[in-house]
């Protein structure tokens, strides 16, 4: 059994708490990152929260310790309850995440591989494997693995042991919740929900489908 999670990738306030509010009720989290924040302002992460549904910052936070302290300490304060950053900068970078996060009262979450087809470029020959052991290192609460690619998830989750797993990819991307649920903590969808002509039918079967 997974949490469901909704990549919620609105670029409007009014959009994005309209699809909030219909698919909450069958949600675990939602998801929020770039084109939502850029387009809606961060205060939309705490009125998504008051809907009484979790909020993850997905801004793939990637820069030194001290800019990644401040970008994620902002995050916390506009009500999301976990954060999302890269390995690549450093060890010292990512525990700047995790030690934000942990005084926030929050999680931090380390993208290890991505799910589309370019990520298996980069993310291969030991890197996801390397960073999912930064993750480790650095007392991270879990990591991002791709259901567009089962194995690959089974191999990080060796690796990881018992740290969360939230894992994007299905829907749009291929992937179906039953390809990696026994082994993933989370699965993260988007497009096939927020897209659908009834978001809440949609959220409601996924999340009979995660179970």
């Amino acid at each position: 059994m997974s949490a469901l999670i909704l990549a919620l990738d609105a670029t409007s306030r009014e959009e994005a708490l309209r699809i909030a509010s219909l698919t909450a009720d069958h949600l675990d989290a939602i998801k929020i990152g770039y084109p939502l924040v850029l387009g809606a302002g961060l205060s939309v992460a705490g009125e998504i929260a008051a809907l009484g549904v979790p909020v993850i910052a997905d801004f793939k936070v990637a820069d030194i310790p001290n800019t990644n302290t401040l970008i994620c300490d902002q995050v916390f304060a506009a009500g999301c309850s976990a954060v999302i950053c890269h390995a690549f900068p450093g060890g010292d970078s990512l525990e700047a995440c995790v030690a934000s996060a942990h005084a926030h009262g929050g999680e931090c979450f380390v993208v290890c591989e991505m799910s589309h087809p370019g990520g298996a470029e980069w993310f291969s020959g030991g890197v996801a494997e390397r960073f999912s052991a930064m993750a480790v290192d650095a007392g991270a609460d879990g990591i991002i693995a791709p259901a567009t690619r089962p194995a690959r998830v089974a191999a990080l989750r060796e690796i990881i042991g018992g740290k969360k797993i939230y894992s994007p990819g299905v829907g749009a991307q291929g992937a179906a919740p039953e390809d990696v649920k026994a082994l993933v903590d989370g699965v993260i969808v988007g497009r096939a929900i927020y897209g659908a002509a009834d978001p809440a039918a949609a959220a409601r079967e996924y999340r009979d489908r995660c179970r």
